[in-house]
């Protein structure tokens, strides 16, 4: 789709947009096209042609603004399009999987920069590619470039081949010290790089730009009216990990808590959505013997997922210590919705920050039965007698995909002075 730049313009490169369907961080993306020009840019977005993505959603497409030019330069998956047996040369996933996107999307971005006069790039991770694209761009124009890396390179390095780590952690070097500005959603991720680039952060060239919610999706969110004699819901929406975001430990205190007579399965329902791992799961709810409070429910579009939210009596949020620089994007939602939070977190994580922050939310380790199963406990009696912790609303206004697009045309104006 192409419409006209009228104000000034960004060339924004972003592998993941509608229709891919491969994660929630299209929507970062997707915000900015939305709310940059209430600011004075005009987005133009690079993005990848959809045969490149496992998984996609062409009905997601709606989304874009229509006033937004949108470009495709082809691209492939090294494990899907160039894997023979299963298996495919080391060389052809460099720094990624889809860095045969690379070569097109700079041929198309400096087409794209004259056509539209562009003043400034911007480029988000993951994928390491979208900022080898804008990387070339800038050495090729001189224009300058935000970098959006989101979380630490670090943790999506995890498990990869050696070859591709040390790739990658090249790739982080270079961007930090050639970005005019290198961008984080939380100020733990920003800490760490700090401390590992001192002379990247003496410069001033590092910043936090939170994700966040988008106000005009609550417009028409109503609760329900509550149902006399129905199990209180407790709900997760979205990916749980084996390692990190595991909800065992609270199937562990949901189950003690039954053996003592805390609960019983009239009065709590648990509702995992798209959790991922079902099979792991479905065999601790078997052997706890937790069928009839436990429920793995299958993924649903992202409206539906909000009215489900909505209507739950409290949220579900695991985060555990290994992801204390991460702030899933799910949080802002919870936040905005305003429903109670039962946070299952590292202490010390930037989640707990937030929480603590914006309030609403029952703490409690992520690990440790015993604490859940107390924390739990306490919650659900704060839920039947209405006293459960709630939002501080002028925090959570602070977190609108709004307020990060204000943020962002901030940083465009001061790198174009």
């Amino acid at each position: 789709m192409e419409g006209r730049v009228v104000g000034k313009c960004v060339l924004m490169t972003g592998f993941h947009f509608p229709p891919s369907a491969l994660s929630s961080g299209h929507l970062r993306l997707l915000a900015f096209t939305k709310y940059l020009p209430e600011r004075g840019w005009d987005p133009v977005v690079l993005s990848a042609t959809p045969g490149a993505y496992e998984l996609t959603d062409p009905a997601s497409v709606r989304s874009i603004p229509k006033e937004c030019n949108v470009y495709r330069a082809f691209a492939l998956d090294a494990k899907r399009h160039m894997a023979v047996m299963g298996r495919y040369p080391s060389i052809f996933a460099l720094p990624d999987r889809w860095s045969s996107w690379w070569p097109a999307a700079v041929w198309n971005g400096l087409r794209l920069i004259r056509r539209h006069h562009a003043q400034a790039i911007w480029s988000t991770f993951p994928i390491m590619t979208s900022h080898c694209v804008a990387y070339t761009l800038h050495r090729l124009t001189g224009i300058p470039w935000i970098a959006d890396f989101r979380d630490p390179v670090a943790s999506s390095t995890a498990g990869k081949n050696p070859m591709a780590v040390r790739s990658q952690a090249r790739w982080e070097r270079r961007v930090l010290s050639c970005a005019a500005r290198s961008v984080f959603t939380t100020p733990g991720a920003m800490q760490w790089c700090a401390e590992r680039y001192p002379e990247v952060w003496r410069a001033g060239r590092l910043t936090v730009i939170a994700n966040g919610y988008d106000d005009e999706a609550f417009a028409d969110l109503r609760r329900p009216p509550p149902q006399a004699g129905r199990p209180l819901v407790l709900l997760h929406s979205g990916l749980l990990y084996p390692e990190g975001r595991s909800p065992l430990p609270f199937f562990a205190a949901l189950a003690r808590l039954r053996d003592s007579g805390g609960v019983t399965a009239g009065m709590i329902k648990v509702v995992l959505r798209a959790s991922g791992s079902e099979a792991t799961y479905t065999r601790e709810i078997q052997r706890l013997g937790l069928g009839e409070m436990v429920t793995l429910a299958p993924p649903v579009g992202n409206r539906e997922a909000l009215f489900e939210q909505v209507a739950a009596d409290g949220l579900l949020l695991f985060q555990g210590s290994r992801f204390d620089l991460q702030i899933p994007a799910k949080v802002y939602e919870y936040l905005r919705i305003g429903r109670p939070i039962f946070a299952l977190v590292g202490p010390n994580g930037d989640t707990a920050a937030l929480l603590r922050e914006s309030g609403g939310a029952e703490f409690v380790a992520a690990d440790d039965v015993d604490a859940i199963a107390t924390g739990l406990r306490r919650f659900l009696y704060a839920l039947t007698k209405g006293t459960a912790p709630s939002q501080r609303p002028a925090v959570v206004a602070q977190y609108s995909r709004r307020a990060g697009a204000a943020q962002l045309a901030s940083l465009l104006d001061q790198v174009c002075t």
